[in-house]
């Protein structure tokens, strides 16, 4: 690996200015792919950015291929991504957090853009959308019946990566530890209400990202159709049984 795609690590908090957060539970198969793309993302910057990769009860090589990056690791047993993506925002040095999913890649020029939207001070932050590494009609099907009461209860947000600024991420008070699904909903809505107050916008990096189908490969593509009640639980957000299956005890990962 060239020493440009490793990210740095141990430098003085004023050095940094991106701190990328990636929740990860067992991600040998995906994290590769996406500490690529952020390589890429990272390379107008130059010493800049920071990766922190969650360590969430990983039996693989998940450790492994963050520390070939020179990524900042900890380890973390919760079953709540709230509390995990919060415990990885609390080492953050950079001055702008980004969240993103392991199994997610983040397109060539996301980080410039990103910079740009918030040194326009127009925005507060915001969201990302994209596209699944592959199409279905199940897929838009399943995806569709999910859109559309989020938005009914948290409005027009765009979810995927998320960034902001650091002080504003802990203004908010990071994400919801008491949502264990929905949690990036909750916190796209009090984000965007936050710049509200602020006379900033919240704002929506379009094609900014690529992330995986493997849940519906492994569930198949028609699952939300076929499971109507994972959709009222996620929407609820706060169902333990539902989350460690959607998520925590995931045997799509």
């Amino acid at each position: 690996m060239s020493e440009s795609k490793r990210f740095i690590k141990d430098v003085p908090d004023d050095d940094v200015k991106f701190s990328i957060i990636i929740p990860a539970h067992n991600e040998e198969k995906y994290l590769g792919k996406c500490l690529e793309s952020i390589a890429m993302a990272a390379q107008p910057y130059k010493n800049q950015v920071e990766v922190i990769v969650v360590l969430n009860r990983c039996t693989d090589k998940t450790e492994e291929i963050a520390k070939s990056y020179n990524c900042v690791t900890l380890e973390n047993y919760d079953k709540n991504l709230s509390k995990i993506r919060n415990a990885g925002a609390s080492l953050a040095k950079g001055e702008i957090l980004i969240t993103i999913d392991a199994d997610t890649r983040m397109t060539e020029h996301l980080l410039s853009v990103v910079e740009k939207h918030l040194a326009s001070n127009q925005y507060i932050g915001g969201g990302v959308n994209g596209n699944f590494e592959r199409m279905s009609i199940g897929i838009v099907v399943s995806t569709m019946l999910l859109i559309v009461p989020l938005l009914f209860k948290y409005g027009f947000i765009s979810v995927g990566i998320f960034w902001c600024y650091k002080k504003d991420f802990q203004a908010i008070k990071g994400f919801n530890e008491n949502m264990l699904m929905a949690e990036d909903a909750d916190f796209a809505k009090r984000l965007k209400q936050w710049g509200k107050k602020n006379g900033k916008k919240y704002g929506t990096i379009k094609n900014g990202m690529i992330t995986s189908c493997r849940r519906f490969d492994h569930y198949g593509d028609w699952v939300l159709l076929k499971r109507p009640a994972m959709i009222l639980a996620y929407i609820k957000g706060t169902n333990h049984k539902a989350a460690n299956e959607a998520y925590y005890e995931d045997q799509a990962r």
